[in-house]
């Protein structure tokens, strides 16, 4: 008898995997375990010490760029969020059509264009709608990454859409209920772990993001992640790894969130 193919019995894997894990978080754990280092060295260990988020913390650069970041992400993550949601529902509950597919191939473009051209391609708009209008501010980096965010959105929200099922929405239709009222009372309370799940991906994506927001951002919009790699240009100090290890928290935090939503059926 035939045999499955199980690439954990093939020689040498465990060994590879275990040489892969170690290659991918080392250096994170490297970062993370000096960012508790009390010397002004990367190299020299010096003793455990909270300094570096002390300053961190105390550090009003690293204060207001914290803050134009989450208010970007939390602006373009529900943007994206309620974008993706209409435009999910609207592809799923319809029957197919000619162009539905290259619908949804636009909808998740900037996951398969490179973010280098999306960058490029937002920076040339940007630029003459800013010289038109004189307007420079969040709105653009705010709109930039709601673009960008939006597949990150869809994609779960969509899964969930198609792994429903009809039958309590063709029931409400049959107690005339309006589409507004089945929308309100069956299907947003079904979708609901799907819509937070998105929102949490697109919020992770928007807070990661450095590429899109380095060519669309005027003077003195920094994000958290564009300030430190302005630092790092300039001045590296350990101070930038206590910042990546509050940034690497929250993110794991996010992550684990969005896992568990998305593992729950309807």
């Amino acid at each position: 008898m035939r045999r499955h193919f199980n690439v954990e019995s093939q020689p040498g894997f465990g060994f590879i995997a275990l040489i892969t894990f170690f290659a991918l978080y080392l250096p994170i754990a490297t970062l993370v375990a000096y960012s508790f280092n009390g010397a002004d060295s990367f190299s020299v260990w010096e003793g455990f010490s909270w300094r570096w988020f002390i300053s961190a913390s105390q550090n009003s650069a690293v204060q207001d760029a914290a803050i134009r970041s989450m208010i970007i992400a939390l602006w373009a993550a529900s943007l994206a969020t309620i974008a993706a949601t209409m435009a999910a529902i609207a592809m799923t509950r319809t029957k197919p059509y000619r162009g539905l597919t290259f619908k949804y191939a636009l909808i998740n473009q900037p996951l398969m264009v490179p973010e280098i051209v999306t960058a490029v391609a937002l920076l040339i708009v940007f630029s003459r709608i800013k010289v038109w209008t004189g307007y420079s501010g969040l709105g653009f980096l705010i709109a930039a990454h709601t673009a960008f965010c939006l597949p990150f959105a869809y994609l779960p929200i969509r899964a969930r859409l198609e792994s429903m099922d009809l039958t309590l929405e063709r029931a409400a239709a049959d107690l005339y209920a309006t589409p507004w009222q089945t929308f309100r009372h069956v299907t947003l309370p079904l979708l609901r772990p799907a819509i937070i799940a998105g929102f949490m991906l697109a919020l992770v994506i928007s807070l990661d993001d450095v590429v899109i927001t380095e060519f669309v951002k005027s003077g003195g919009q920094d994000t958290l992640p564009t300030y430190m790699l302005g630092q790092i240009r300039r001045e590296t100090t350990p101070e930038i790894n206590a910042i990546a290890t509050i940034f690497l928290g929250l993110s794991t935090i996010l992550v684990v969130i969005f896992f568990f939503i998305s593992r729950r059926k309807p």
